[in-house]
C-alpha cells in the first residue's frame, strides 16, 4: 500500500507568499522569466536561478546551481523562509475559472516509486532529469511538489473537508493569472495518524499526473545520499496527491514546423488515406478521441480517422495522440521520435486554439493539430499496464505553485 509521512515544510511568510509562489521551472518560457527578475522573493530565483547570473550563462552550468544554493539560503537567512517546529501535512485548493481540486501535499516513499506503487505514464528525458538532480543536491531540498492522482477513498476525503471547514487557510490568494490559491497546516498529531494509515490501508498505489522529471531526479537522488547523510528523509519526496474525481485534463495541441517537402495538396491527399477530411468554419474541438481539428494554409478542417485505423480494444492505441502519430506525424511528417525532433511544437490547450491559428499564420509552423483530452480513467489504465503515452499526452490545469512549500533533505 501507499507510504506517505508528514515533514517539515519549509514555508514563505504569510505576507510574502503571493510574492513568492511561482509557476513550475518548466512551465514558463525564458522571457516570462526573466520579466520575474526584479522581483527579490520570486521563486524562480531558485528554481530558475540562472536569470540572476550574466548574460550567456548557460542554464545547466554549475555556477546556476550553486547560485540556487545562495539564494535559497538568503531566503532563508532573511526570514522569507521559515521551517515549521514539526512534522505536518498540509492542504492545497487549486481554483480556476469556477473549478477547483484540493489535495493533500505529503512526502511519498521513493521506495514506493522504485517498487511501481507511484505509477508513471511518461518516458523521462536524462538531460532534464540531470538537471533536477543538479538542482536539488546544490540546494539540498525538494524545491517542487510532484502532482499524482489518486483513486478516491472517501475516507481521507472527509478528513480534508473536514479540517478546511474548521480551520483557516494559512495561505489564500488569487494569483495575476487569475488562479486562486488556499494552503492549510495539518498539524494534529491524531489527524496526521488517521491519514497516514488511511494511505497505507486504502491506497494500493498512486499516479503521476505532473512530475516524472522531478520524481526521476529525486530517485536517483537518494541512491546518490544513500549511506552519506543521517536519517531517511532523502528517500522521501514532495508530492501533491488529488483525487482523480476533481482532476480534470486538457487537450494537449501539435503544431509541424513543415510539411516534410509536400504542398497543401499533396498532403491533404495523403491524409485522406487514413481520415475523412472536411472544412470546417472557424477552429476546432474534437469531441472523440479519434477526431482531430487541423489547421492548414488559413483553413480548419475536421479530420476524423477511418475505422481501419481503430483499435477499440487497446486503451493506448486508441488514444488520440497514438492515432495521430501512427497515422499522420510519423508516416507523412517524418516525425518519427516527437521526444526529440524540433520540427514538432506542443501547445497545451491553457493557450487556446487562437494561439494555433498564430503559430500557422505567422509562418512559424505550417499545420497545426487540435487533440481530444486524455481522461483520468485512461491514464490509470495505461500507467496500470506498465505502458507509457506518447510525449506531451496529457496537460493538467490549474498548475501547483512552486514556492509554497518545500522539503528539505537534511
Amino acid at each position: 500500500m501507499t507510504d506517505i509521512r508528514p515533514f517539515r515544510g519549509l514555508r514563505p511568510r504569510q505576507d510574502l507568499v503571493e510574492q513568492v509562489a511561482a509557476l513550475p521551472y518548466d512551465v514558463s518560457s525564458a522571457a516570462e522569466v526573466e520579466a520575474k527578475r526584479i522581483n527579490p522573493y520570486s521563486f524562480y530565483h531558485i528554481t530558475r536561478s540562472e536569470i540572476d547570473m550574466h548574460t550567456g550563462a548557460q542554464v545547466d552550468s554549475q555556477e546556476v546551481y550553486e547560485k540556487a544554493k545562495e539564494n535559497l539560503n538568503r531566503f532563508i537567512t532573511q526570514g522569507v523562509l521559515i521551517q515549521d517546529e514539526q512534522p505536518c501535512y498540509y492542504i492545497y485548493c487549486i481554483s480556476m475559472q469556477g473549478r477547483s481540486q484540493t489535495g493533500l501535499v505529503c512526502c511519498s516513499s521513493l521506495k514506493d516509486y522504485k517498487e511501481g506503487k507511484i505509477k508513471k505514464h511518461e518516458f523521462t528525458r536524462p538531460d532534464r532529469v540531470q538537471d533536477r538532480v543538479n538542482n536539488i543536491m546544490s540546494t539540498g531540498a525538494h524545491t517542487g511538489v510532484v502532482f499524482l492522482a489518486y483513486k478516491e477513498v472517501a475516507e481521507i476525503e472527509h478528513i480534508i473537508t473536514t479540517w478546511v471547514q474548521r480551520h483557516p487557510a494559512v495561505y489564500d490568494f488569487v494569483a495575476e493569472d487569475g488562479v486562486g490559491h488556499r494552503f492549510w497546516v495539518v498539524d494534529a498529531p491524531d489527524v496526521i495518524e488517521q491519514l497516514t494509515q488511511l494511505y497505507r490501508e486504502k491506497v494500493p498505489a498512486t499516479y503521476i499526473a505532473d512530475g516524472h522529471h522531478r520524481s526521476h531526479a529525486a530517485w536517483n537522488v537518494a541512491q546518490a545520499l544513500d549511506g552519506k547523510q543521517n536519517g531517511d528523509e532523502h528517500q522521501y519526496y514532495l508530492t501533491c496527491i488529488f483525487p482523480d474525481s476533481q482532476v480534470a485534463i486538457m487537450d494537449y495541441n501539435r503544431a509541424v514546423k513543415d510539411l516534410n517537402g509536400m504542398d497543401e495538396a499533396t498532403f491533404l491527399n495523403a491524409l485522406e488515406q487514413h481520415f475523412i477530411v472536411q472544412q470546417h468554419e472557424g477552429p476546432v474541438k474534437p469531441s472523440a478521441m479519434h477526431q482531430f481539428g487541423m489547421y492548414l494554409a488559413q483553413q480548419w478542417y475536421l479530420i476524423e480517422a477511418k475505422e481501419h485505423c481503430l483499435n477499440h480494444a487497446n486503451t493506448l492505441e486508441a488514444l488520440g495522440a497514438s492515432l495521430l502519430q501512427d497515422h499522420v506525424l510519423k508516416p507523412l511528417l517524418g516525425i518519427a521520435d516527437p521526444r526529440i525532433d524540433d520540427r514538432i511544437e506542443f501547445v497545451g490547450g491553457i493557450r487556446g486554439l487562437a494561439y494555433l491559428s498564430k503559430l500557422v499564420d505567422s509562418g512559424e509552423c505550417a499545420v497545426a493539430f487540435t487533440c481530444y483530452p486524455v481522461t483520468m480513467q485512461q491514464l490509470f489504465e495505461v500507467a496500470d499496464m506498465g505502458e507509457v503515452m506518447p510525449p506531451k499526452s496529457t496537460w493538467f490545469e490549474p498548475k501547483i505553485r512552486d514556492g509554497l512549500v518545500l522539503h528539505l533533505l537534511s
